[in-house]
């Protein structure tokens, strides 16, 4: 039979402080791993509201730190870095300071970047195929259409 380990508040808060200090979380993701410890709900709320007001959790800071670590890292586009963070049930008015971490002239920069590199690794000679290629992988990645279409156009 499988036992799940049952913790003390004293237990889980110290668990979570830990869990917190190691990289920037959201809230989402706390309450998903306390209720993995089958913690109560009020044992939950009593955590997080500890978590907050020793600083262990931002869910400013969490969406900033998120969107430079997804842009300067994976490269993703706005498009992919608020659908994330919407995932993680992140407010707007969060989502909106996070994209704002991102400079404008970096953001054109790296699409550039991105485009040539992955041109350069695209082995089709059809130009339609080529461009969808290009277009379907900047997509996945979170770029706008209206920038992807720019480059498009500008590359091929």
């Amino acid at each position: 039979m499988h036992h799940t380990k049952s913790y003390t508040l004293p237990e889980a808060t110290k668990k979570l402080e830990r869990y917190c200090a190691y990289q920037e979380r959201c809230h989402y993701e706390v309450v998903e791993k306390l209720k993995g410890m089958r913690m109560i709900p009020e044992a939950i709320d009593h955590i997080v509201a500890h978590l907050i007001q020793e600083n262990y959790l931002n869910e400013e800071r969490f969406a900033k730190s998120f969107a430079r670590g997804k842009f300067n890292i994976k490269k993703w586009g706005r498009k992919r870095i608020v659908r994330e963070l919407q995932q993680r049930e992140i407010s707007i008015f969060n989502i909106k300071s996070a994209l704002s971490e991102i400079n404008e002239e970096d953001y054109l920069t790296t699409l550039d970047e991105l485009a040539k590199k992955r041109l350069d690794q695209i082995k089709e000679t059809n130009l339609q195929k080529r461009k969808k290629k290009l277009a379907d992988y900047l997509f996945y990645r979170g770029w706008e259409s209206h920038l992807v279409y720019e480059k498009l156009h500008e590359l091929i």
